[in-house]
This record gives structure tokens, C-alpha cells and sequence, in this order.
């Protein structure tokens, strides 16, 4: 007679799981900016470390001002002297105003006098003469008036310019983030508009982890994200213990025909900065709980030539083998959808010596096992 065979064996248990999709997912920055000069310019200061925190409005760089201050006080003076142009036009325009409203006062009283046979027509014409003559200085004012204005709108842009241009000399950051490597030191001259950043800041918190899922899913991940929003776990590697949770905010408008995947988007606070841009991390989507599912230790589930399978000891303390359907493994236990029911015993150690009918000597109680899963 055969000896037993020494297994470890564990109860099938009920309670509720997850159902969750699982991929691969690489880390992106919530946000990026690559901090360029918009001048050209000598780099006179450089004002952060390399990997620095840096928040909003933060100095990061000056460039030498000299000749912007230089541009600055130059449009300023061309402002001032054709400021002065329109008030000396408009008080030129003022007098011949009143010149030509006393010429006009002598030329009707010339008209008078000449109905009366006072004044000779030659003493008429000199004051109409001076009255057309003043009415074309009055429109030589007004043109120099417009002239002059037309100028000092000129000069307010150009000094306007001039303002932001020496604005440009200190360049601030644009967000709250963090530094990356400085690709210009202080010294070098830099160039407007370059296709060389000067340093690249990464908005890290929050974070986006990409994630690609079968298009299979889709339409539950439409369905569950019209009911309400879908939680995802970010595993670090080396770190499964502690996955950072996050929330799916975006979805991508059409599935990748090369893969048949779907991109998604999770975003997450990324608080502790565990999540870095262009990491790998292991993405586990929920889509729901599942209540009343039927689990076992994933050690147990074998795979044969028909399928997978578990042995199952019975009361007489012999193993069947019983064919299961599987879903999802999660922290160590596997959905069995069909195949064994709840408080059965499967092995989960020892399965390398049994046999379908094999009397088993159970090295461990199920209830004790029970105990350490749940």
C-alpha cells in the first residue's frame, strides 16, 4: 500500500474581488516646458541647481540688459521729442485759428465798406488773400498734427517693445516643477526662439501613467466611467507592496488598429514624488467589484495539456483533479469562474507528486490557512 503523499492545502474561500484589467504603463509628466530665451543675448545669471524644485515665477536666467535699457531710453527720448512736435503743431494751430478769425472779422467789414463806396475792392481782395491764406496754414497745422500723433503712436509701440524686450532679459519659470539638466551656461550667448532649450521643467505632481488596454474592454470602460470614475493602481517595481492610486481622465478617440488597444490616461497626485517621467510600472485598472467571487491561493491553479486545473482533496482524503475556468489573479489569489466551490480544500504545495486518486496527508488545516487570507 502506498504511503500518503504531504501536501499543503488551503480552503477555497468566497468574498469580493476586484475585476480589474492589467498592462503596462510608463510614467509622463502632467506637464513640460522647454524654457527658451526669446532674445538674443549674453547669459549673465543663472539662478536654480540642476533638479531644483522651482515654482512659478521663480528667476531662472537674466541676460545682459544694456541694450535694451540703451533701446528703452532711446524710444522714450523720440517720445518725448514728438510729444513736444504735436503740442507745438496744436499751439500753432491755435493761433492761426485766431489769426484767421480777425481776418475774416476785417474782410466782411471791407465788404461792408465797399457798398458804401468806403473801401476800394484791391483793400477787399488783400483780406480775402489773408483769409484763404490762414484757412491753408490751418490745414498745414492739422496735417502736422496728424503727422505728429501718427509718430507718437510709433513711439509708444516701439517703446512698448522695448519694455517687453528688456522684460525678456529675465526669464522666469512658467509653472511649478522641477529642473532638469541646465543646457547653457552662464557666459554663452544665446540666441531668440533657439531650437536649444535652455532647461526643460517637468510638472510631476500630479502625474500621467500611459496605459494601453485590449480593445475588448472598451466598451465596459466606457460603461463604468458613464456610472462613475475608474481608479487605477500604479505598482513600482520592486515596490508591489504600495501602488500609488490614481483616476482615469482620459480616453483616447480611437483604438490603435496595428496593437487593437485602446490608450488610456490616469492621472495621479504623485504627492510623495514616487512617480517619475518615462518610468515602467505596472497598471492594474478596476472596473468593478465582484461580490461573492469564488478565490483560491495562485499557487494552486496548474496547467495541463487540457487546461488549467487544480487538485481538489476529498473527504476520504484522496486528490481529484478538477478542470477550472480562471479570471484574474490578484494579490496572490486567482478568481476560479468555474470548477470548485467555496470550502473545498485545493493544494497549493506538493502537486508535483500526486496523482488523480492519490491518498494525501495534509501537512497543514485548511482553517488555519483560511485564517492567514482573509
Amino acid at each position: 500500500m502506498k504511503s500518503a503523499v504531504p501536501v499543503t492545502v488551503a480552503e477555497v474561500i468566497q468574498k469580493a474581488a476586484p475585476v480589474q484589467v492589467r498592462t503596462i504603463g510608463t510614467v509622463e509628466a502632467y506637464s513640460t516646458v522647454l524654457v527658451k530665451a526669446q532674445i538674443n543675448g549674453v547669459l549673465t545669471g543663472v539662478y536654480f541647481k540642476e533638479g531644483q524644485e522651482v515654482r512659478k515665477g521663480d528667476l531662472l536666467f537674466t541676460i545682459d540688459a544694456h541694450p535694451f535699457e540703451a533701446d528703452l531710453k532711446r524710444a522714450e527720448a523720440n517720445l518725448a521729442r514728438n510729444l513736444a512736435q504735436v503740442r507745438q503743431a496744436e499751439a500753432n494751430l491755435a493761433k492761426d485759428r485766431a489769426l484767421l478769425k480777425n481776418v475774416e472779422g476785417v474782410a466782411r467789414r471791407y465788404a461792408d465798406l465797399i457798398k458804401e463806396g468806403i473801401a476800394s475792392q484791391e483793400q477787399y481782395d488783400l483780406a480775402r488773400t489773408n483769409v484763404d491764406a490762414l484757412t491753408e496754414a490751418i490745414r498745414a497745422d492739422q496735417s502736422a498734427i496728424e503727422s505728429a500723433e501718427a509718430a507718437v503712436r510709433a513711439d509708444r509701440a516701439t517703446l512698448d517693445n522695448a519694455r517687453i524686450e528688456l522684460g525678456y532679459c529675465s526669464i522666469r519659470s512658467p509653472m511649478d516643477g522641477r529642473a532638469g539638466s541646465l543646457m547653457v551656461n552662464q557666459g554663452n550667448l544665446v540666441k531668440g526662439n533657439d531650437s536649444q532649450a535652455l532647461v526643460t521643467i517637468n510638472q510631476i505632481h500630479p502625474i500621467y501613467v500611459n496605459l494601453s488596454v485590449p480593445e475588448q474592454s472598451l466598451s465596459e470602460i466606457k460603461r463604468r466611467m458613464a456610472a462613475g470614475k475608474l481608479t487605477v493602481e500604479a505598482i513600482l517595481p520592486n515596490d508591489q507592496g504600495n501602488p500609488e492610486a490614481g483616476l482615469i481622465s482620459f480616453v483616447d478617440n480611437a483604438v490603435d488598429r496595428s496593437t487593437g488597444t485602446i490608450r488610456l490616461k490616469a492621472s495621479f497626485v504623485n504627492k510623495e514624488k514616487r512617480l517619475w517621467p518615462g518610468q515602467f510600472v505596472r497598471a492594474n485598472l478596476t472596473l468593478a467589484i465582484q461580490q461573492d467571487a469564488i478565490l483560491v491561493p495562485a499557487q494552486a491553479v496548474q496547467a495541463g495539456q487540457n487546461g488549467q486545473f487544480v487538485f481538489v482533496v476529498k473527504p476520504d482524503l484522496s486528490a481529484e483533479v478538477r478542470p477550472v475556468t480562471v479570471g484574474a489573479t490578484l494579490n496572490g489569489e486567482t478568481v476560479i469562474e468555474k470548477g470548485v466551490q467555496p470550502g473545498e480544500k485545493v493544494v497549493t504545495d506538493g502537486q508535483l507528486r500526486l496523482v488523480p486518486g492519490a491518498k494525501v496527508e495534509m501537512k497543514n488545516t485548511p482553517e488555519g490557512n483560511k485564517e492567514s487570507r482573509t
